[in-house]
């Protein structure tokens, strides 16, 4: 049986996760994300989707977050009218996260407009909130190990990935050829999730690369956090941290609520402002098989933090000074309440920043990294004088050994293993581990490339 495989996204870049499976007369999209960064990598977003929206028959959905999630209200806005197959966890948090996608689309186009930012006179959102609210109803929630006919001789099945809640690695059998997506793979010890489902024997391997080319530091991320907040804490300062309202915020709560519990670090405030990072919480404890809290750390999480829920005590966060701890997303400040902590506190050499994840490249999360003195948020120049330290071990993302590791356990080698979703630096250093340490075929494929995943190499 003929069957194609198509890269639509996630090849040079960490973000745009889109997969299309052909085989049989059927096609299916593995992944719907958006491209994030590089304006160059941005403006994929807005050209016409490479395959007809209403010729898809199915999408399936690694995990939530937008890079893998993101596009998805615009495809159907745009004529998909299938089935979106995803996790419980999944469904769950996407109903998070989508909605406010579009909310914040539709707010920096019109902040864009007002600004005379945009060449065009009007501009408009990539989708609305309203269209992802829409799309929420073509969700199929699947359970994990639960096989799925989609028609054409392809048959899918979620598997544990770790990572965040709900997230899935999915194998798709296409005929007689196992092809297996990781999506975002955790790590074997994270806090906070269960380990990703170790790697059977499949034909095909597509293995997200993010941290190809590094390893995550090895010291305890509760011993870097807890220097930070004492120091900070000590010269009257605030600490903001950026951090994914899905994961992350989780993951920071935990390891707070424990220093905090040692006596560690001082009593302080901790703010999480994020209602969208809030209600993922509560959908965690929803979901106690995928993860490693128990409901006594739920309560201690609960009660450290003050969650913030309005505007306007939001607002009042950046006149209250230190000390404190803002939580706030979004977590590569490309948008979301953190921008307005920036502002406040940027400037302040006693307050500190905590970069706690991974950076594509192009965004404002980037520069600070980068050493950038200034930062351009709602259109002027801010000035960062504030410390700002990069806690890598808070990473949801297995790291260079880690991965390596984990295809270490498959019972055979793929014919083929194909490194995507990473930077072109990171995905070509982790396909050399691959060849040289397993001894495996792999290659780093090309944006928009068709490969035959049955064809011997």
């Amino acid at each position: 049986m003929q069957s194609r495989l198509q890269f639509l996204g996630a090849t040079d870049t960490v973000t745009g996760s889109r997969y299309l499976v052909e085989s049989g007369g059927r096609r299916v999209l593995v992944d719907c994300g958006l491209f994030q960064g590089y304006k160059l990598l941005r403006n994929r977003n807005r050209l016409a989707f490479p395959v007809p929206p209403e010729s898809i028959d199915a999408v399936l959905l690694t995990h939530a977050h937008l890079d893998h999630t993101g596009y998805l209200p615009a495809l159907i806005r745009d004529g998909f009218t299938g089935p979106v197959y995803a996790s419980a966890g999944t469904a769950e948090l996407s109903s998070l996260l989508l909605p406010d996608s579009g909310y914040l689309l539709e707010e920096e186009a019109k902040f864009a407009g007002k600004r005379k930012s945009s060449r065009h006179e009007n501009p408009l959102p990539l989708y609305t909130a309203e269209d992802a609210v829409a799309s929420l109803d073509s969700f199929r929630p699947r359970d994990f190990d639960q096989e799925i006919d989609l028609g054409g001789g392809i048959r899918a099945t979620f598997v544990p990935a770790g990572h965040i809640l709900g997230a899935a690695q999915i194998r798709l059998d296409v005929g007689d050829c196992a092809v297996h997506f990781t999506g975002d793979l955790g790590r074997a010890n994270d806090p906070l999730m269960n380990p990703p489902r170790a790697l059977e024997a499949v034909d095909v391997l597509v293995s997200e690369s993010t941290y190809g080319d590094r390893t995550h530091d090895p010291v305890d991320p509760e011993t870097e956090l807890g220097d930070v907040i004492r120091r900070v804490a000590d010269r009257g300062g605030v600490v903001v941290i950026p951090a994914f309202a899905v994961g992350r915020s989780e993951t920071l709560l935990l390891h707070l609520s424990r220093l905090r519990d040692r006596g560690e670090i001082p009593p302080i405030p901790v703010y999480l402002n994020s209602p969208m990072a809030i209600n993922a919480t509560e959908i965690y404890q929803r979901h106690p098989g995928e993860h490693r809290l128990s409901p006594t750390e739920f309560r201690s999480m609960y009660d450290l933090a003050k969650m913030v829920r309005s505007v306007d005590e939001s607002k009042l966060l950046n006149l209250r000074g230190g000390p404190m701890i803002i939580i706030s997303a979004s977590g590569m400040l490309t948008g979301g309440r953190v921008l307005h902590h920036i502002v406040a506190y940027g400037s302040d050499p006693r307050n500190a920043i905590i970069v706690t994840g991974f950076q594509a490249g192009g965004t404002r999360g980037a520069a600070l990294l980068r050493g950038e003195e200034t930062l351009r948020i709602f259109g002027r120049d801010v000035p960062i004088t504030a410390e700002v330290v990069e806690i890598g071990s808070l990473s949801a993302h297995a790291d260079s050994d880690e991965v390596i590791e984990w295809m270490r356990g498959a019972p055979v080698a793929p014919r083929m293993t194909y490194l995507t979703h990473g930077e072109p630096q990171s995905s070509d250093a982790l396909r050399l581990r691959v060849k040289h340490e397993l001894g495996w075929n792999a290659r780093v494929p090309e944006y928009l490339e068709r490969i035959d995943p049955a064809a011997p190499d």
